[in-house]
């Protein structure tokens, strides 16, 4: 397998396992890391993922040995398996926590841009570097940056294919912080585990309501977070924690419905 599966807690951690290759992805890859994210969707004990790279890299791109050779419709083939699994890491309902050791070149840096919250190690390389080898970001790349770091610095980065640091790539918001990078996993699973403590119903409300309202205008991202805002005071984890609030106590443990 090339993807790696473990739990702690309520915690999955997937690390893309091929450090020989700098993690690069290619098709088997792409369908082990699918398998991976449906794995931790469908265990009722996995509130939180955090995705990470084996070795030196987080992910170092696409595999370029397999592109080489595509014609125009295997390539459409290729970019749409991919864009369905980061899509997938996209709109599941569980927070997807990327911690980025390394490179996060192309399909790296698409990667890591569909997971929810990002955060690098202060050796991390970002960079969408296509079209110095004739082709355009194919995962999600010209979509995902421009709503992340605004429309003038995400074409400056692919139409440039620069290469920037973690503290620019913090500076511009693309990533939300910056550790050491012998602290960066357990950083991340720290982070997982505050959010794995939360009430769960409320948590993944809340990640639809925001990833919703991001496609959409700010009436109808309102409505979105209304009709969230209404299924939580349907929850017992919501009486039980305003009923402790008021009593000036704290609920220990959710119940997650």
């Amino acid at each position: 397998m090339n993807v790696s599966y473990e739990v702690k807690g309520h915690v999955a951690l997937l690390t893309i396992n091929r450090p020989e290759a700098l993690n690069a992805l290619n098709t088997n890859v792409l369908q082990d890391l699918a398998q991976a994210l449906s794995q931790a969707e469908a265990d009722n004990d996995v509130y939180v993922l955090v995705l990470t790279g084996a070795g030196k890299a987080f992910v170092a791109g696409a595999d370029i040995s397999q592109m080489k050779d595509f014609t125009a419709v295997e390539a459409k083939a290729f970019g749409d398996y991919g864009n369905g699994v980061f899509y997938k890491i996209e709109s599941m309902s569980k927070p997807v926590i990327a911690a980025i050791n390394g490179y996060a070149l192309g399909g790296g840096c698409e990667l890591a841009m569909a997971s929810d919250i990002r955060i690098a190690g202060t050796k991390a390389k970002f960079g969408q570097p296509e079209v110095g080898l004739g082709i355009t970001p194919g995962f999600g790349g010209t979509q995902r940056l421009p709503r992340i770091v605004g429309a003038s610095k995400a074409k400056e980065l692919i139409l440039t294919a620069e290469t920037i640091g973690a503290d620019e790539a913090l500076r511009i918001g693309l990533v939300s912080k910056v550790v050491p990078d012998e602290e960066l996993l357990n950083t991340a699973l720290e982070m997982a585990n505050k959010i794995a403590a939360n009430a769960q119903v409320a948590v993944r409300q809340s990640k639809d309501a925001i990833n919703k309202g991001m496609q959409s205008d700010i009436a109808t991202g309102l409505a979105y977070e209304a009709q969230a805002f209404a299924v939580c005071f349907a929850t017992e984890d919501q009486k039980d924690a305003m009923t402790a609030f008021v009593s000036k106590s704290k609920v220990t443990q959710f119940k997650n419905k």
